[in-house]
This record gives C-alpha cells, structure tokens and sequence, in this order.
C-alpha cells in the first residue's frame, strides 16, 4: 500500500483510503471534467472538497499539489512506475486517466490526436471565453458600465458554439459514436452557460441544434449525472 503521508496535503485532507486515488475538488465545470470522468470508468477514489468559501485553495497544503491554486487536482498512488504521482490541469489529469485506464481515448495513433485536440479546444478556447460570459453577465462584472467585454465573450462564445455546431452535425459525439474525453471536457462548460450562468438568450443557444442534443445525450448518462454533483458543495 502506498504511503501518502510525505505530501503535505494529506495534512490537511487526512486520507481514508490510500491505495485509491484521491481528487481534491469542487462541482465547478472544470472540477467534474474529473469526476465525470472517474465514474465513467469506474477507477475507485476518495475525494476532497476544497472550499473556496474557506480559501481551501489558497493554503500551503494545497499549493503544494497545484502551485496555481486551481481544482481539480490528483495524487494517484499507484502512477507510472508503481509511484504516486501528483497532477494538476484537469486536461492533463484526463488524458492520464484514459492512458492508464485504456478508456475514453481511441487507441489508434491518428484518432488518439484528433481527441486530444478538441480536448486543447476545450481548454483554451470554451472555459475561458464561457467563463468570461459567466463573469460580466452574473458576478461581478455585470456591474460594469462599459458593456464592451461581456459583448466581445459573447460573440466569442456564439462563434466557438458554431464551431461545435459545425463538427457536430451528423454525429453523436465529437469522436463520432465514440464518447470520450472530449465530450467529457466541455459538457460541464456548456451546461453551466446557459444554466448557472444565464446566458441562455445571450448566446442564442436554442439556435444551436446539434450541440443542444449533444448536451442532452451527454447529460442523460449515468456516470455524468453523479459526477456533475460529486463533491457535495458545503
């Protein structure tokens, strides 16, 4: 059995179960990309909440796991090697688990990649254009006098809707009828555009149809509907 006590987050979050993988986490979209993806293949794992509301993610335990001070982030006993392995970015942390698993991620060559760079599309353009549009339209920034930003992420985001739209027509899932961790990405992202983030109407999504039925495939899965509630928010 591995022994996880040299990590200073075990401190913090003691660990119950040390030969399964622990998640520290938060349901955000980019903190159920893991949980979704830990149900969908069935790997067992103890999880963490860090709680933003007691600046879980700004402590020394934390930052010791993920000097950005983000969730999710993992520390797998039984990584490369036999060794535990600490990982942080929830991109990174999905292709690990499809690797190690030899789930969610096509093992030719050619579709390996064609995966992955949906997954990079994800990363670099959904989140941070969706969470944007969630900043100016519901927290903070919607009590901007100038309305320029929200207006330039919303025109960004209905453009990387379009994208999705376009690839999306004629198939069930990004990789065709196979599920993966693409999909996997950018569920939780869409969902929370236009539910928690009301943007809805803002991006016009409704005239989006093959990404709206993407999203209720998606959404309809056993393994999506636990992971998008696990951890428990305090």
């Amino acid at each position: 059995m591995a022994d996880l006590s040299a990590f200073p987050i075990t401190k913090r979050w003691p660990v119950q179960h040390p030969d399964r993988l622990q998640l520290y986490s938060l349901p955000t979209p980019n903190g159920v990309k893991v949980s979704i993806m830990l149900e969908e293949i069935g790997l067992p794992y103890e999880v963490h909440l860090v709680d933003f509301n007691k600046d879980d993610q700004k402590t020394a335990e934390f930052l010791s796991l993920n000097p950005n001070g983000k969730i999710p982030a993992i520390l797998d006993p039984d990584g490369p090697g036999g060794k535990p392995l600490p990982l942080f970015e929830s991109g990174a942390i999905l292709q690990y688990l499809a690797e190690k698993t030899g789930k969610l991620l096509p093992a030719g060559p050619a579709r390996r990649y064609e995966t992955i760079q949906w997954v990079h599309f994800q990363m670099g353009g959904i989140g941070p254009m969706f969470g944007q549009v969630g900043f100016f339209n519901k927290f903070a920034g919607k009590d901007y006098e100038d309305k320029r930003p929200l207006q330039r992420y919303i025109a960004e985001s209905k453009r990387l809707l379009g994208v999705m739209e376009t690839h999306l027509a004629g198939r069930q899932w990004f990789m065709d009828d196979e599920y993966t961790i693409a999909d996997i990405s950018m569920l939780g992202w869409v969902r929370n555009l236009i539910g928690f983030y009301d943007a809805r109407g803002l991006v016009e999504f409704d005239q989006f149809k093959d990404v709206a039925a993407w999203l209720e495939r998606g959404l309809a899965r056993p393994a999506v509907q636990r992971g998008l509630n696990i951890p428990k928010r305090p």
